[in-house]
């Protein structure tokens, strides 16, 4: 076995107790305290490590955590290496004594973010407490960057991502991997976009005439939008919302629809948004509030991300297993420090599966795996 291999191996168990603890400090979006002791925690690993640590509360959200480590080792290029995660789950306040941390006799550990993405800061730190611990080389200096808003859009945080992203190298993202540890260079973009038709309120027995139906409005431009989906492009549009209207007997005055909007290709995106905010209304009186827009731009599968990749690639053989690659339809930040042509590598998460669902789970046997992985990485690069 791998030398490497083998001592974190060794240290399993301590990963996975780190694991626990971050996974029964429950952290929901916008949960502003809770967000805020997590930090805090996360942030003395860090300063055991040697690490600097910047913490940016925001109102409302939480707090972004920012770790410099390695800062005398600079290379000669001036550029970082950039690691990226979130603080934030998806799961209520409360859900943990439904759902507790447990570990069964399959070799799963379970409980809410375990796997989006508890486990896969506990094996960061272990990584970092190896390089610390063994002396080992690094090239140059290391940026952790974990935020407390990822999953509900990274607002907060986004500048902050692009920031010490265009004084990167490259961007490792700790987002799970796809089943059987498959890491990500490529995501799709993301646009939302809120369409409001408004009408006129009328009796619909006495006076259906006097009125404009809002919903007749709206439901032409849900048509219209349906085709536009062009799945041989991986262009898809989903009206995933339609309200309207108060009671079957009134013509109703207003209605709104909620859009997702998903592409390869930046161009495609922006395509997609010239065509949606030029429609126009199609009922004589009718009109149309329309407002969103490409809240995440697309990480494509650029050369320098599969250049990326091939060196990781090489460092998993190395360790003893193959590294495959794979692009998705959902985003992350890794989309933002693509985007800026930085080469970025997502996925590296501990394998498992169940993201956002009650099955969520890790792989034990995966944790020696990619917490050499990332030691590597941050050795190389």
């Amino acid at each position: 076995m791998n030398a490497l291999l083998e001592y974190f191996t060794a240290r399993r168990d301590d990963v996975l107790s780190l694991t626990r603890q971050l996974v029964e400090r429950e952290t929901p979006s916008r949960a502003e305290a809770p967000l805020r002791e997590i930090a805090a925690f996360v942030a003395e690993r860090f300063q055991e490590l040697g690490a600097y640590v910047e913490l940016t509360p925001v109102a409302g959200y939480g707090t972004h955590l920012c770790a410099r480590l390695h800062q005398d080792a600079a290379h000669t290029d001036g550029q970082q290496l950039l690691i990226v995660g979130h603080l934030d789950t998806v799961w209520p306040l409360g859900t943990l004594a439904r759902l507790p941390f447990r570990i069964t006799e399959a070799g799963t550990a379970h409980g809410p973010g375990v796997f989006d993405m508890k486990a896969p800061i506990a094996a960061l730190l272990e990584a970092l407490r190896a390089i610390k611990q063994l002396n080992l080389s690094v090239n140059r200096p290391l940026t952790v960057l974990l935020t407390c808003d990822e999953e509900i859009g990274s607002r907060t945080s986004r500048a902050l991502v692009e920031e010490e992203a265009r004084k990167s190298v490259a961007a490792l993202v700790l987002e799970p991997p796809i089943t059987g540890g498959v890491v990500k260079t490529g995501r799709k973009g993301i646009g939302v976009y809120e369409i409001k038709a408004k009408g006129r309120a009328a009796h619909a027995g006495l006076d259906p005439t006097k009125g404009i139906n809002a919903i007749v409005e709206l439901a032409h431009h849900t048509l219209a939008l349906a085709a536009l989906n062009d799945y041989e492009r991986g262009v898809t549009l989903n009206v995933g919302e339609f309200n309207g209207g108060t009671t079957s007997n009134v013509v109703p005055a207003e209605a709104v629809a909620h859009v997702d909007l998903r592409f390869w290709q930046q161009s495609d995106g922006e395509h997609l948004c010239r065509t949606i905010e030029a429609l126009q209304p199609q009922l004589d009186g009718a009109e149309l509030e329309i407002k969103g827009g490409i809240n995440r731009p697309p990480m494509e599968r650029s050369p320098r991300n599969v250049a990326l990749f091939e060196h990781a690639r090489g460092l998993a053989a190395e360790l003893g297993h193959e590294l495959k690659d794979t692009v998705v339809g959902g985003g992350s930040d890794g989309n933002f420090t693509a985007a800026l042509g930085v080469a970025t590598l997502d996925g590296l998460g501990i394998d498992g599966a169940g993201a956002h669902a009650e099955h969520e789970h890790i792989l034990i046997e995966d944790i020696p795996r990619r917490t050499a992985l990332l030691t590597r990485l941050i050795q190389t690069l």
